[in-house]
């Protein structure tokens, strides 16, 4: 239940700054947020990250559909037992519902994030998520899911299900 709850809030963060996003700036315009670092640009992005596979739009959303089942399952059928684990996969499932909410019901990715110390894409909250959430699962996975999930209870779970 906490995950759930931390994937709504966080679907409803992106929502919320996408929605005001949406109704303050202008398309394509800029305003100042962390000066030197950080800047609001209002870009709709019609394919994935770095705006890949553009114009492809429904495709995105089924994929991102079928994420959002896949992170669920995971999340419910406990493919992570350890809360840490949990909220690497709550934050992947939180991106993938952020992200398609905007393909299924604008038709575009709303991204407002511009860095400007680098050259780099325009992201938002829910690319964060995904992002963070990705890498954090990686490392879990590679590096402390035998020391906070001992095998046996992994296995155990899995042969009772069985």
């Amino acid at each position: 239940m906490p995950y759930l709850i931390l994937t709504v809030a966080l679907v409803a963060l992106d929502q919320l700054v996408k929605l005001l996003v949406l109704n303050n700036i202008a398309p394509g315009a800029h305003v100042p947020f962390i000066p030197h670092l950080l800047e609001l640009t209002y870009v709709q992005n019609t394919g994935a990250a770095f705006s890949l596979f553009e114009e492809h739009t429904w495709i995105l959303a089924l994929i991102s559909l079928a994420m959002s089942v896949v992170l669920s399952l995971a999340l419910w059928k406990n493919f992570f037992r350890h809360p840490l684990g949990k909220v690497t996969l709550t934050l992947l499932l939180a991106g993938a519902v952020g992200n398609l909410i905007d393909r299924v019901f604008r038709g575009f990715v709303v991204d407002m994030f511009n860095v400007l110390f680098m050259n780099f894409a325009v992201f938002n909250v829910a690319d964060i998520c995904v992002v963070v959430g990705g890498i954090a699962a990686a490392l879990y996975y590679l590096f402390l899911m035998d020391k906070l999930e001992p095998r046996e209870k992994r296995h155990d779970n899995h042969s009772s299900e069985n």
